[in-house]
């Protein structure tokens, strides 16, 4: 872990923005703003003369766009970014994180207001670059994970109902023969898109997955991996049925749970439909990894838990009741996890049956059916 103060050059087009978040930055004596830049060509040249700790970045700028120098960064000297955008980028932000940049804040719009909550999670996710691995070896990470061959399976579009096709995204009553829930926080975006696109079309069971993510965000991620997914992705939806060849993803600023219906005595489940609701006040974290992998616990032997990279130890408790109804929980290791927070935390808590990396743990989900 990094010590003394952490060397950060803020990226904005916009000088009120730079401003701001130099303001709120350096009101931290853990943080020292080295640089601003207000377009990406500027942005580069600082980049690579201070060497900062930490760049944020907003992603529309002139001359050079973020992504650009997203790509160019990561090639040349690679940087943690923590990309500043508005609600309005919603996919650039997961194409950037797809790029190499760690993690995001959502601000309202274009204009960074003086909102309390807003400077304590730019402060936050500047800070947390202190527990991140080197990026050099999340690179390795990523690319070590060869793509499997896509689907010519024809896309769902909601907008557009088009008739069923003999597929297997449109097979959507077959039972699950197994549930996988996996909770992730800072890292796990390109983590469970790695997940996400090497799952067969043919995959017998179902994910349901708790990003700590920020609501209206969860959406644009859930059709993203849609698009790259050979099995349905979606945002859940309160009353959803949990079937085969489907993926879950809880709706930011919400709690998801598995509301699980049992058959007669050695037959299993019924039926597992989807309980989505607003927190409570014991969930510390939101959406709760805590709370999804609980209620995975009447499952039994074919509930399996995955805790993949994030700060802090959601995920803890639910893996602990999954173990005691005879479930099997797998942790990412430290080689690989972005943050390792809550595999650490799982592992230390003694809930886990293995750690893998995380092109294991790719493998490994692919294969289960």
């Amino acid at each position: 872990m990094k010590t003394g103060p952490l060397r950060v050059l803020v990226v904005d087009d916009s000088a009120y923005n730079r401003r701001n978040i130099a303001d709120i930055l350096s009101g931290s004596d853990e943080v020292e703003v080295v640089g601003k830049a207000g377009d990406g060509e500027e942005a580069l040249r600082l980049a690579l003369s201070l060497k900062p700790d930490v760049i944020t970045l907003d992603l529309e700028m002139p001359k050079m766009d973020g992504f650009t120098f997203l790509r160019i960064l990561m090639v040349r000297q690679p940087t943690p970014v923590i990309v500043v955008s508005s609600y309005s980028q919603k996919e650039n932000v997961f194409k950037a994180l797809e790029l190499g940049a760690v993690d995001f804040v959502a601000k309202p719009s274009q204009r960074l207001a003086p909102d309390t909550s807003l400077r304590r999670e730019i402060l936050q996710k500047v800070l947390l670059v202190r527990y991140l691995r080197p990026l050099a070896a999340v690179s390795q990470r990523n690319s070590a994970i060869p793509p499997l061959p896509r689907s010519t399976a024809t896309p769902q579009v909601l907008s557009t109902p088009q008739p069923e096709q003999p597929s297997a995204r449109s097979a959507a009553n077959i039972a699950a023969r197994f549930i996988v829930g996996i909770g992730s926080s800072t890292g796990g975006p390109t983590a469970l898109l790695e997940i996400l696109s090497r799952v067969p079309e043919k995959f017998a069971g179902a994910i349901l997955i708790a990003q700590h993510m920020p609501e209206k965000f969860t959406r644009t991620f859930a059709e993203r991996l849609d698009r790259k997914s050979a099995i349905r992705v979606s945002e859940a939806v309160d009353g959803d049925i949990v079937t085969a060849r489907r993926a879950f993803i809880c709706p930011g600023k919400m709690c998801m749970e598995a509301v699980v219906s049992q058959g007669p005595s050695g037959m299993g489940w019924n039926e597992i439909r989807l309980r989505v609701g607003p927190p409570s006040q014991h969930d510390r974290y939101i959406p709760s990894a805590d709370r999804l992998l609980r209620s995975l616990a009447p499952v039994g032997s074919r509930a399996y838990g995955v805790i993949l990279t994030g700060m802090g130890d959601d995920g803890v408790a639910g893996a602990r009741a999954i173990r005691a109804g005879g479930g099997t929980i797998i942790a990412e290791s430290e080689e690989t996890a972005v943050v390792y927070g809550m595999p650490r935390a799982a592992v230390k808590a003694g809930v886990v049956n293995e750690v893998m990396g995380l092109p294991q743990i790719v493998d490994w989900v692919a294969q289960l059916s």
